[in-house]
């Protein structure tokens, strides 16, 4: 019997390669590799959700974008493209340290485009930093916190038990200890490789349900917000494929009494951030009040549909039917921290995105409800 399907009642299941010998594993990385440079590609594929990689080696190390070479993938085994017309290109648009193969290796994070050179239509990146560019004199700062569950590969909950439940939400959120917090391992040495690679990652936590963590990224300016967003899923992924695990970012993981999995995110522009700037938060919330329906169908993969199992009005959310802001309130689609209540400037917390959403997406229309002048038209960027 293989020893990821031996189990007991408080052991779940990891991944066969997770117990290859990883000692014999740093033997071969530690070795010189001359001047070549190993360049990892990462891009989103046509789930919208996934994310692949391969990689390729180059003469010497790359010290910019520039340097990188477009590159090309199958895009019918990705659900891009048709068998028959199958080559996706590979545009380089971000590049970070690899905290895996370490310096001088890279990870490039790419947009897709199609051969007519046209974005892919799982590619939101393409149209949300042309938006982006339209608001830059207003300097946008992004936070996202990424909410996620750690699994075994069979599916059930990482510490979870076998039979039945772990004790009911309450000991669990920024918890310590072995019967309160499960995967801290995976989530320190996520955090690590962030900070290695670059990433802006500014912070973590443990959830309210029990295997459920957060991270947290930005403040980012504009699209840099998804490009470090991204990769930092990419990195947890990674990090959990060493240690045998799953990360699912599905929003609501577990039915019944148990939180769901979102991601908030945090806005501000430099008129909202100086001294009267709560005038410009709320006209934008304001804003945001009319386009409930279509920031909803952003927040998630599926035009809201997951967000539906996920937005109920419990488990500190608000109803996906009905839109409402308030400070310091949890249950509000729109909070304002109650310390920007008491400065009257700063920023506000949109709590709708789910933990599966594509920060371009979101950024993207956020930037379009609140920071457009009334006449301006991002439609004609379609």
């Amino acid at each position: 019997m293989k020893w990821s399907q031996i189990y007991t009642s408080d052991m779940s299941y990891v991944s066969d390669s997770s117990s290859l010998n990883k000692a014999l594993r740093q033997q071969y990385l530690s070795l010189p590799q001359g001047t070549f440079c190993q360049v990892t590609y990462v891009w989103i594929d046509g789930s919208g959700e996934g994310l692949r990689n391969k990689t390729r080696t180059m003469d010497s190390e790359p010290k910019s974008i520039a340097d990188l070479p477009e590159w090309n993938f199958d895009g019918s085994s990705t659900g891009q493209s048709e068998g028959h017309n199958s080559d996706m290109l590979l545009i380089p648009v971000c590049m970070f340290r690899d905290p895996f193969l370490l310096d001088p290796n890279k990870l490039v994070l790419c947009e897709v485009l199609k051969h007519t050179q046209e974005p892919a239509e799982s590619n939101h990146r393409n149209r949300c930093n042309k938006v982006m560019e339209m608001v830059k004199d207003l300097h946008p700062w992004f936070g996202m916190e990424q909410e996620y569950t750690l699994l075994g590969v069979d599916g059930h909950p990482y510490g979870w038990p076998r039979l039945g439940f772990p004790k009911p939400q309450g000991p669990y959120y920024c918890s310590v200890g072995a019967d309160r917090a499960f995967g801290r391992d995976i989530v320190e040495c996520h955090y690590k490789a962030c900070l290695y690679a670059g990433i802006k990652i500014s912070g973590t936590n443990a959830e309210v349900m029990p295997s459920q963590w957060e991270f947290q990224v930005g403040p980012c300016e504009g699209i840099e917000m998804g490009d470090h967003l991204w990769m930092s899923r990419f990195l947890l992924h990674r990090v959990c494929e060493d240690f045998g695990v799953v990360a699912t970012l599905d929003p609501k993981p577990m039915t019944g009494d148990w939180n769901g999995t979102g991601c908030h995110i945090n806005v501000s522009t430099v008129q909202m951030r100086e001294q009267g700037g709560i005038e410009y938060i709320e006209k934008a919330i304001e804003k945001l009040s009319k386009r409930h329906a279509e920031h909803i169908r952003a927040y998630d993969p599926h035009g809201g549909e997951d967000n539906k199992r996920r937005l109920t009005g419990r488990h500190e959310t608000a109803s996906i039917h009905d839109f409402s802001a308030g400070v310091a309130n949890r249950g509000a689609s729109i909070r304002i921290p109650r310390q920007v209540g008491q400065d009257k400037c700063g920023y506000f917390e949109d709590r709708r995105p789910a933990a599966n959403c594509d920060p371009y997406a979101v950024t993207c229309v956020m930037a379009i409800t609140c920071m457009l002048e009334e006449g301006e038209d991002a439609h004609e960027l379609e």
